[in-house]
Parts: C-alpha cells; sequence; structure tokens
C-alpha cells in the first residue's frame, strides 16, 4: 500500500481513540440510550471508533435547545456580515485540515483518497463560501397591488432545520444542508450518517474549539435512522432536509403530517438514463465519462447513470469497450494510489447489491463482473467487482429498482421516441444525459425527459450557483443555488395603507 506522508493515517488513529460524543448546546455529552455502535472499515471490517447512540429525549432535548436559540435571536439577528464572515471561517478550516478530512471520509466510507482529496473535501469549503455570499443577497419583494397601499414580503428564517445527511457523500451532503440553513439565519441539528459520521464530528469540533459561534445555534447528534425519526416528528423542528432512500423519505412526509406540518426538502434515489445516440461525437470520450460517472465512488451515487440507451448501430461497439474498461479495474485498498475502486460502504450495501446482481442473472445477460472481489489483499472487505448487463429489458427489475453500487445495464434503441420512452420508464426522475451530435434533437429531447437535471454531451456536470434535485419519486424541491434557500426561509407579506382614512 502507497502511503506517501501526505497522507495523515496515523494522526487520524490517534484522533480516532478519542470519545465521540453528542454535541447540544455548544456541550460534548455522552448518548442517552446506553447502546453502542461501532464505526467501521469497510476495506477490512477492522472497528474504527464506538460512541453512544443519542435516545429519544435527547433528541427532543436538542430539538428544543435549537429552538430556544432561534426564538432567542442569537443567530437570526446577528449581521449578515458577521453571519457570512463565521461561513467563510468554516470554509477556512476545511481547508486547512484537508487532508484530516479526506482520510475520516475515505476510512468508514471506502470511496478512494484521491475521491476525498481532490474533489469532496475541497467542495465542501466552496459550499460555505458560496453561501456566505447569500447572506445579503435574498431580497424580498414589492408586490404590484391597488393605490393606496403597499405590499411587499419579508424572508426570514424558517427556524430550526435537522439536517440528516447519507452515508455515501458525508460531509459534503453535510456542507450543501448546513451552510444554506445558516446562511439564512436558522438554527440546526446535524445528524450524520452513522455509518460515516467521522468527517462531521471533526468538523464539529474545530467549529466549537476556534470559532465563537453561539451555544446551541450548531447542534449535532450521532444516532441511528430509529432517532432521526424521532426528529421528524418533533414539534421543535421547522424543516427537514434529507437525503437517502425514497422509503425513508415517504415516512418523512407522513412525519410531517403527523406533527407539525413541517417543511421537507427530499434528495432521494435515482436509475438515472445516459442515452448515446448513433451521431454520438467523441464516442470514445463520451463513454470514458459516463463509465468515470457511472462506477465512480463504487457507484454508491443518487444521480449516476445506471441505464445505458444505446442506439443498436453502436451498441455492439460501446458495448465493448465498456466491458475492457470495467475488467480493467482494480479493486483495493482506497488509500492504494493504483487501485481504481474501493469497497462498498458497509455489510448491508454490499449484499443488497449481490442479490441484485443475482436478480439481473436470471433477468439479462452477464457480460462483466457479477462478483465479490475479496481474494487476497480484499478477503475482509466489502469489494464488488464493476457489474455490466446488456440486453436489459426496461421492465427487469435491475433497470427499475436502485441498486446504489456498480451495476450498469445496457438497452438497445432503434429510434428516438423509443429512447424517450425507456429513458421516463422509471419511478425516478432525478437526471438523465444524451449524447448527440444533432443540436435540435439535443434541445428536443431534453425538453421530453421528465427529469431535474439534463446532461448534453457531458454527463455529470455540477456547479453551486446551478439547481440540484429531481422530479417524481426522485424527491422534492432543490439543493445548490439560490433555489434552495427559500426552503431555508419563510415569506411574510406585509400590508402598508396610506390612502384617506
Amino acid at each position: 500500500m502507497n502511503t506517501s506522508k501526505r497522507i495523515p493515517l496515523s494522526w487520524a488513529y490517534d484522533w480516532l481513540q478519542q470519545p465521540k460524543q453528542q454535541y447540544i448546546d455548544g456541550e460534548w455529552v455522552n448518548g442517552g440510550s446506553g447502546e453502542q455502535w461501532t464505526v467501521s472499515n469497510p476495506a477490512n471490517k477492522e472497528a474504527l471508533c464506538e460512541f453512544t447512540m443519542a435516545d429519544a429525549e435527547q433528541v427532543e432535548y436538542a430539538a428544543s435547545i435549537a429552538n430556544q436559540r432561534h426564538e432567542s435571536g442569537v443567530w437570526s439577528k446577528v449581521s449578515r456580515t458577521q453571519r457570512a464572515d463565521m461561513l467563510r471561517q468554516i470554509a477556512r478550516l476545511i481547508r486547512e485540515h484537508t487532508e484530516e478530512l479526506a482520510v475520516l471520509e475515505s476510512l468508514p466510507n471506502g470511496k478512494l483518497f484521491t475521491e476525498s482529496m481532490a474533489d469532496d473535501i475541497p467542495t465542501c469549503a466552496d459550499i460555505f463560501e458560496y453561501y456566505a455570499g447569500w447572506t445579503d443577497k435574498f431580497y424580498g419583494e414589492t408586490s404590484p397591488v391597488e393605490d393606496g397601499f403597499l405590499n411587499y414580503t419579508v424572508k426570514e428564517p424558517i427556524g430550526v432545520c435537522a439536517l440528516i445527511a447519507p452515508w455515501n457523500f458525508p460531509l459534503y451532503q453535510t456542507s450543501l444542508k448546513v451552510a444554506a440553513a445558516l446562511a439564512m439565519g436558522n438554527t440546526v441539528i446535524i445528524k450524520p450518517s452513522e455509518y460515516t459520521p467521522l468527517t462531521t464530528i471533526y468538523l464539529v469540533e474545530l467549529i466549537d474549539s476556534q470559532l465563537d459561534f453561539p451555544k446551541g445555534v450548531i447542534n449535532m447528534l450521532l444516532t441511528d435512522g430509529k432517532m432521526a425519526n424521532q426528529l421528524t416528528l418533533s414539534n421543535n423542528v421547522h424543516k427537514i432536509s434529507f437525503t437517502g432512500s425514497t422509503g425513508v423519505g415517504r415516512k418523512i412526509v407522513q412525519n410531517s403530517g403527523l406533527s407539525n406540518l413541517k417543511a421537507a426538502t427530499l434528495e432521494l434515489g435515482g436509475k438515472s438514463p445516459c442515452i448515446f445516440f448513433e451521431d454520438t461525437p467523441d464516442l470514445d470520450g463520451a463513454i470514458d465519462r459516463a463509465f468515470t460517472v457511472m462506477f465512480s465512488h463504487k457507484g454508491e451515487k443518487c444521480s449516476e447513470p445506471t441505464r445505458f440507451l444505446i442506439h443498436d448501430s453502436i451498441y455492439d461497439q460501446v458495448l465493448e469497450k465498456l466491458i475492457a474498461k470495467a475488467n480493467a479495474v482494480k479493486c483495493g485498498n482506497p488509500f492504494d494510489e493504483n487501485v481504481d475502486q474501493g469497497p462498498q460502504c458497509n455489510e448491508a450495501q454490499f449484499n443488497k447489491i449481490l442479490e441484485y446482481i443475482e436478480i439481473g442473472k436470471g433477468e439479462a445477460k452477464l457480460v462483466a463482473g457479477g462478483y465479490a472481489d475479496t481474494e487476497g489483499d480484499n478477503a475482509n472487505g466489502y469489494f464488488i467487482r464493476p457489474t455490466i448487463f446488456s440486453e436489459v429489458d426496461q421492465n427487469a427489475r435491475i433497470a427499475q429498482e436502485e441498486i446504489f453500487g456498480p451495476v450498469l445495464c445496457c438497452t438497445r434503441f432503434h429510434t428516438t421516441e423509443e429512447a424517450v420512452q425507456m429513458a421516463n420508464a422509471t419511478a425516478y426522475g432525478l437526471a438523465a444525459g444524451l449524447y448527440t451530435g444533432d443540436v435540435s434533437r439535443a434541445h428536443r429531447v431534453a425538453e421530453q425527459i421528465d427529469a431535474g437535471m439534463l446532461f448534453i454531451n457531458r454527463y455529470g456536470c455540477y456547479g453551486l450557483a446551478a439547481p440540484f434535485g429531481g422530479f417524481r419519486q426522485s424527491g422534492w424541491g432543490k439543493e445548490m443555488a439560490i433555489h434552495s434557500l427559500s426552503s431555508y426561509t419563510k415569506t411574510k407579506g406585509v400590508w402598508v395603507y396610506y390612502g384617506d382614512a
């Protein structure tokens, strides 16, 4: 294994020996449940650290504290300049500790250290800087009303925001939620995934020790999904932002109705198509890009193109290149610079993917991968080979259900109409891509595809100034850009009468 000096693994293992606690009202406290949770390394199943999970009483206490601090105005009433400065200071902390955070991101998740180091963690700093710029730019409006009246709107913080982050992009997803919520003057309760809480814990430690945030503005709960469910029921919580499965998203909506009708932003599942038309420009480049986006981060991404819809005239050519690329991938330790793919995040996900692969073997033609890569140095890890199925019917389970792993479905089409029909033939609508040299067809197809994000001639284009989010069962609302800010505010309409009494 290549462990150059710039990878602070020894520091990380020293830090992991320190107690991991809840952070409520500016204090570090032990979890109240008495139930221990072990954070593990999916590359070898070693225990990294343990913490005692929060219980329902502690969850409600954190929500109550966050609500008290919100009502006191200790954050919402500070100047917008000061608020922006605090967000920029968080960005500075992330940049100063990029290497440590990258290690803590990869250790429990299994993603490559290079992925964490080059992309995930630096983007987190960018997120806080981006939203710092919005603190004084999210305007209200004046409304066109009758003479003698003035109506204007005021954007106010929505209140206590419970931010439930997933295990696939732990700090990135946390940052998207925290930065937007704080920028608009809210208090927050962060609930990282119990599988991958390390970067969130460390960042909160840095904020607590080096920045002067008012107590109770930022809170963090280390617990499981059951207690996260308690957050969604609390009347002291006014907004939920959740990234994860569609099934849990439905439960959050139900809980909102059972409690105080809290607002919800839901970034849920996907089964995104990528269409290769017969006139795909730079076919080799298109294949390289689409393959990379599909299989990077071991396929554990909601917006990845898990369905390649390929025109019949180029189908065999594209499939041959995909198979060669899949067979060349080296699975192994994510801190080894010679490795292309790390382990799946946890045992449950590992088993789920393997189950879907077995289902796929009965539904389509397996042409690459299809098994766990657990020989030699990988014997104790959750490694799965990049897997490709060919001749996949659009009604097959592997084409309809989110697998969330390195499993690609390839399907032929003959006409543009057929491609559009196939692209829309799932319950999801997160993202879609298409490659064509015909700009008119590109716009026509983009209009017809029912997805929240469309990528033309380069799958996977993301920027903080562009909205991220899907349609149908892929979620509610948007993250990133100005579009995310409305969900962290409430709009008050004010009428002024200045006519004759």
